[in-house]
């Protein structure tokens, strides 16, 4: 699934090829994505002009005087500016159409992305109004996370996965910062210290960065506006080294499933917190 580092590539490559464009219509080959695509975008969007590009979590909102397009790329989407003589694939099902004769093409195999409009604040959104801060903002410093771990007993990959806590850090980029912290997986995220607090928001910032500047992940779906694969796999220090040589200290790398989600986790780098062993330790009998 596109995570952070993958919308904003995204968003990064395509926001110089349609802004200050004015849009002559929109195709919808399917309507049916995660949610109905709005028929009102047919009537609503020819004439007008994208101003701008953002991003706020997972999802990209281009700007219009009339309101915004809300797009969320879903399990498999991924979006490329081509020309509009471009014949469509199977699974091409939105044309953004420009009057330059490019258009904005959105490409999702699994049709569960989104594309939706609001002519309110974006940020007061039902879909955006709940999302935690952005964890390259300033809003996502050590105080916060302090702050917001105090009373909370969930596991700390948990805490971090969570949208209404802290947006855009997927899997992958859990199990990254996790392992550049030093903790485990299942560590209560209140008993997290200031300094391991300090210490996560550098590393979850360090590794979201680094992922943005490669231009993504690599994943089987995920593909940049270029056509072109992320390459931050090839950078990746634990996730997917399952059995492999911890880098830090040798031992083998152990793979878990947590929340119906896999860690990789290097058992003396990570250690694993005494309770939830124990706790772990009772269920297996």
């Amino acid at each position: 699934m596109p995570e952070l580092p993958e919308v904003e590539t995204t968003k990064r490559g395509i926001e110089n090829q349609i802004c200050h464009k004015r849009i002559v219509e929109i195709q919808i080959r399917h309507t049916q994505l995660r949610w109905p695509v709005p028929v009102e975008l047919k009537t609503r969007l020819p004439g007008l002009v994208v101003e701008s590009v953002k991003r706020r979590g997972k999802y990209l909102l281009l700007k219009t005087a009339a309101g915004h397009i809300l797009i969320h790329l879903g399990m498999s989407g991924h979006l490329r500016v081509l020309s509009q003589s471009t014949p469509p694939g199977k699974h091409d099902h939105i044309d953004l159409v420009f009057e330059d004769g490019t258009c904005l093409r959105y490409q999702d195999t699994r049709r569960f992305g989104a594309w939706l409009w609001t002519d309110q604040a974006p940020e007061d959104h039902p879909l955006l109004s709940k999302l935690g801060p952005e964890p390259l903002s300033d809003a996502f410093n050590p105080d916060y996370l302090w702050q917001a771990t105090r009373d909370r007993n969930t596991a700390i990959k948990s805490f971090m996965m969570n949208s209404h806590q802290l947006v855009g850090v997927g899997n992958i980029y859990a199990n990254e910062s996790l392992f550049l912290s030093g903790l485990h997986p299942l560590k209560p995220a209140k008993d997290l210290s200031k300094l391991e607090c300090a210490n996560l928001v550098t590393q979850i910032r360090q590794v979201l960065s680094v992922a943005i500047e490669q231009g993504g992940t690599t994943l089987k779906d995920f593909l940049s506006p270029s056509g072109r694969p992320g390459y931050f796999v090839q950078k990746l220090l634990v996730y997917g080294r399952a059995d492999q040589p911890c880098l830090n200290c040798g031992t083998a790398i152990e793979r878990a499933v947590h929340f119906q989600r896999a860690s990789y986790v290097c058992p003396i780098c990570q250690p694993q917190p005494k309770k939830s062993r124990a706790k772990q330790e009772k269920t297996s009998k």
